[in-house]
């Protein structure tokens, strides 16, 4: 399992509320969560990110409130990776929960910047940044969590 694309890069303490505000948090929709994904810190997000891209983010991605709507609107937006210097842990569980993989690792979270291209092997935990060509080492995801992920989330992976 494998992922690239070009990265979107945030700061520290990004919470779900900046992730999806709570004023469309009204809507199961995917796809509408995903047309306000990410639009009260880059209004710009939702016309530059592609399907396939990846998100980087500094530490503690995910704080605030434990909604699944934010890692839903991150996945339906067209991310394909999010990869932090560290998560929230009810984020964490949540994007696992939804199918998104996401991956710690403080060294490339820090190093890789905004517009750069970046793959990642989820089997290995590699992150490379075809950019520069720095390579970095992050857990690789067990074997369960990687079937959750390929099969689009937990429900999913039980049926």
């Amino acid at each position: 399992m494998n992922a690239k694309g070009t990265v979107h890069k945030f700061g520290d303490n990004v919470d779900t509320d900046v992730i999806i505000p709570a004023r469309y948090l009204n809507t199961a929709s995917h796809k509408e969560l995903a047309a306000h994904c990410m639009e009260d810190i880059d209004k710009e997000f939702v016309n530059k990110v592609k399907e396939g891209d990846i998100m980087v983010a500094k530490k503690n991605f995910g704080c605030g409130s434990s909604r699944e709507h934010a890692p839903i609107a991150i996945k339906a937006s067209g991310i394909s990776c999010v990869i932090a210097s560290t998560f929230a842990r009810i984020f964490y569980r949540n994007s696992i929960n939804i199918g998104l993989p996401i991956l710690e690792c403080d060294e490339a979270a820090k190093d890789i910047n905004d517009g750069d291209t970046v793959s990642v092997n989820f089997d290995t935990g590699i992150i490379t940044n075809e950019t520069t060509g720095k390579t970095y080492q992050a857990e690789p995801f067990p074997e369960f969590i990687q079937n959750i992920i390929k099969k689009g989330g937990l429900i999913n992976s039980i049926m």
